[in-house]
């Protein structure tokens, strides 16, 4: 009986180192990395296009792990909800038409390959919309006023073209607005409708993604005006799904609206800039992941910032918080990394990557010593996964 006894004790304690030992492999396999991916300019020739980078969330460190080359103007990208596939842009602002690309993140070898690649139906592709589900895509062509309308496979990889819409329009400052631009589009928060945003016409155009037996397209179309010369670039909607904000390249300023149900109602619209300027180049526009602070960046001529906001989640009102530095020129695009601790600037003109520590509770950004040096940096996305 005794021998029995130490037996099943020995029996036991073998099971429980087993079991240690299981769960600390579980636990290796499932470390969290953040992945951040940087898309360029390559000057209009095949150059090193994308680069992958590890970035330590308690740090703001980045790590180079990949890059892809011999690739042309991958100048924006977008990851799929669920973070598996990477898409972007290909031969943008060239004289033919672009391509979009679609690659599979490979989180082991924190890498990208590539699937597939397909003509995006017109000039200069500027922007790309993915609705929640990681359905469809939508790509904003700047220079002949185009949107196209992607279905994503299961692969992850891109049909051709199921639709290209076509508009013809102008507003009021000849030198930029004497044709449309779509330079980006946003599929709602219920995935019903889309909203494209027309530089070159002052309008934010809306359609219904209505499925006919299996086959979507963007139909009903409808225009909102926005105030001659503000020149519509990019939007986006508040985690609440309550509110939307456009932020406006010409005029320099950002409108908040109201959504309901494919409606957008304007509240008010707030200066971008410190002071007064000659030409405005505010450029991109993203809300912290809890909603409470709304940045967008302005790229020069005579200022190089980051304007904070915080955000009233019960009007959608703003108010200032401050205007940063953003240690570099032309902050064409910037990202919030998952954790919402750091945020970081692409200063194309002068080859980098600024990283910024944010206040969780103030929404303020003080800059830190990392930066990524990286040619003509004019994209970023960045996701955490399980590794």
């Amino acid at each position: 009986m005794q021998i029995n006894l130490k037996k099943f004790i020995k029996s036991i304690l073998v099971t429980l180192l087993l079991i240690t030992a299981f769960t600390s492999c579980t636990e290796k396999k499932e470390k969290e990395v953040t992945l951040l991916f940087v898309g360029s300019f390559t000057d209009k020739k095949p150059g090193e296009g994308i680069h992958v980078y590890e970035f330590d969330t308690e740090t703001g460190k980045a790590e180079l792990t990949y890059t892809l080359d011999s690739i042309t103007n991958t100048s924006f990208q977008r990851l799929s909800p669920n973070g598996k596939y990477l898409y972007s842009v290909v031969d943008s602002q060239m004289k033919h038409n672009g391509k979009v690309a679609a690659f599979k993140v490979d989180v082991a070898n924190k890498k990208i390959h590539l699937i597939n690649m397909q003509d995006c139906g017109g000039l200069n592709p500027a922007h790309l919309a993915i609705d929640n589900a990681g359905s469809y895509l939508v790509n904003s062509n700047y220079s002949d006023g185009t949107l196209s309308l992607f279905k994503i496979k299961k692969d992850g990889g891109l049909t051709k073209t199921t639709q290209v819409l076509q508009f013809k329009d102008s507003s009021v400052i000849k030198s930029r607005q004497s044709a449309s631009h779509m330079h980006s589009a946003n599929f709602s928060p219920d995935d019903k409708y889309v909203f494209g945003h027309d530089l070159g016409a002052d309008k934010i155009r809306g359609f219904q993604l209505v499925n006919n037996q299996g086959k979507v397209s963007l139909e009903n179309p409808k225009e909102i005006n926005v105030k001659p010369g503000s020149g519509p670039r990019h939007f986006t909607f508040h985690p609440n799904g309550k509110f939307g904000y456009l932020v406006n390249e010409l005029s320099g300023k950002i409108d908040a609206y109201n959504y309901t149900n494919g409606s957008l109602e304007f509240i008010a619209d707030y200066a971008t800039y410190q002071q007064k300027q000659d030409i405005y180049r505010t450029a991109d526009i993203h809300l912290s992941p809890d909603g409470q602070f709304l940045y967008a960046s302005n790229r020069g001529p005579e200022e190089d910032t980051i304007v904070v906001f915080s955000v009233d989640k019960n009007t959608g009102k703003l108010s200032l918080v401050e205007h940063v530095n953003t240690g570099g020129e032309h902050p064409r695009n910037f990202g919030i990394d998952p954790s919402g601790k750091f945020l970081l600037v692409a200063n194309m003109y002068t080859n980098s990557i600024v990283v910024f520590k944010r206040g969780l509770k103030t929404g303020k950004l003080t800059k830190i010593p990392e930066e990524i040096k990286v040619n003509n940096p004019s994209s970023i996305q960045m996701k955490k996964y399980k590794n």
